[in-house]
């Protein structure tokens, strides 16, 4: 039996959209396990996830950009990001920070944490419980079959999965 608390690192596979709703979905990838986890995310917040990965800089801080400026500021550092909970198809996610010695501890939606993670090079986490939850999510909506839509995502190649744009 595994751990529900146990936090697993994870990556961005990419971004895409879904096929059947034209609405962004981040690929996050369990770096050790290769389990896929996709979350279906905003237009704005895969733009912001997007213009990072992608290397471009606004010519004027967006909203996550402001967000590591005033963390910055404050004299903190995002120490980690973690996928910290799944209610009713919904995630949540909790900021890690550190300001002078002090853990701060801050709720965000998976999707916000994720940009900013991006800007401050901090690790992203899943709990193991949230991957475990995540398994029984009935994705039916979302893709015809839960194993061919883990299998069409371990197989798709980065040309495929291609960059998300606006």
């Amino acid at each position: 039996m595994t751990d529900p608390s146990v936090e697993l690192r994870v990556e961005i596979k990419g971004l895409m959209l879904d096929p059947s709703s034209n609405v962004p979905i981040v690929i996050l990838r369990d770096v050790e396990n290769q389990l896929f986890l996709p979350i279906w995310i905003g237009i704005s917040e895969a733009q912001a996830i997007a213009s990072r990965i992608e290397g471009i800089e606004p010519p004027r801080p967006m909203t996550h950009d402001l967000l590591r400026a005033l963390v910055d500021r404050l004299g903190g550092k995002v120490v980690k990001v973690v996928i910290s909970d799944l209610k009713e198809n919904t995630f949540f996610a909790a900021l890690h920070l550190d300001q002078g010695g002090k853990d701060l501890v801050v709720d965000a939606r998976p999707s916000d944490a994720i940009a900013l993670a991006l800007r401050t090079n901090a690790p992203i986490f899943v709990l193991q419980g949230v991957l475990d939850q995540a398994q029984a999510v009935d994705l039916a909506t979302k893709a015809t079959d839960q194993e061919k839509l883990k299998k069409w995502l371990e197989e798709i190649s980065p040309e495929e999965l291609g960059k998300y744009t606006m």
